[in-house]
């Protein structure tokens, strides 16, 4: 696999998913869109993804960007609704900014990359933002900036990998979604290829822990839980990736 001429298509989805994922007000939100499409569905990544790429297209071009708003805002942003979550946080961790959300300001911490805190406004492991990362740093490899490889590597392999599947299957399955059961077979297809490009596997589903009433916990325990979920996560982020470290030693020994 030749990683280096991979990377521009890779930029393409990113940018792609970027777009239908990130909320924003701005008025060139999909700006852009109608073209990724067209040339996605020349070489897409199987049969399934073409076709869903075709009616995302025709989608959009019938119900213009007020079709794609109106939908993206009952899925993900109904404020009385059952909304399909979007952190990274959420699903790892059970909890809003989470561990996740940690990992992965650290990971940005360490790029010239930042967020735009005045119009982005979703928090930094939401697919979102992460389709954004991904997207810019696969942007700076392709200018010549390969020290970035291992950050897109780390935040893949320990971030995105770890929930994404729950996330596709949570899009795909709500009532709501009609365009973006399209949007999630198209992502199913290229996070497939992302494991076949940074050689990791699809995780295990995760066990689900039963849910235990507020009442059933002591404050003892609530104490002992949290001490140690802090705990774990203070040893995780100190556990770094092992082509981190490498990264670092080469590129900040200085």
């Amino acid at each position: 696999m030749n990683k280096r001429e991979l990377n521009p298509a890779r930029a393409l989805y990113y940018g792609l998913f970027s777009k239908l994922f990130v909320f924003t007000t701005n008025e060139n939100r999909y700006e852009g869109l109608d073209e990724i499409l067209k040339i996605l569905i020349e070489n897409p990544m199987d049969n399934n993804s073409g076709e869903a790429l075709k009616e995302i297209l025709d989608f959009y071009n019938t119900g213009g960007e007020e079709a794609f708003i109106k939908e993206y805002d009952v899925i993900f942003n109904d404020p009385v609704g059952d909304v399909v979550r979007t952190t990274a946080s959420i699903y790892c961790d059970g909890v809003e900014s989470g561990k996740k959300t940690l990992e992965v300001r650290n990971f940005l911490a360490k790029t010239k990359i930042r967020r735009n805190e005045a119009t982005f406004k979703e928090p930094e492991d939401s697919v979102g933002f992460l389709m954004t990362f991904m997207y810019e740093l696969i942007e700076l490899i392709i200018m010549g900036e390969e020290s970035y490889s291992t950050v897109q590597h780390c935040l893949y392999v320990e971030v995105i990998n770890e929930f994404i599947d729950e996330f596709i299957e949570d899009l795909y399955a709500t009532e709501h979604s009609n365009i973006y059961k399209s949007v999630a077979v198209v992502l199913n297809a290229f996070i497939a290829f992302e494991r076949l490009y940074f050689d990791v596997k699809k995780p295990q589903p995760r066990v689900k822990e039963e849910a235990i009433s507020c009442e059933s916990v002591s404050d003892e325990e609530a104490e002992r839980r949290m001490r140690n979920r802090i705990e774990k996560s203070v040893a995780s982020l100190q556990q770094s990736c092992a082509l981190e470290d490498e990264y670092f030693e080469k590129y900040h020994t200085d």
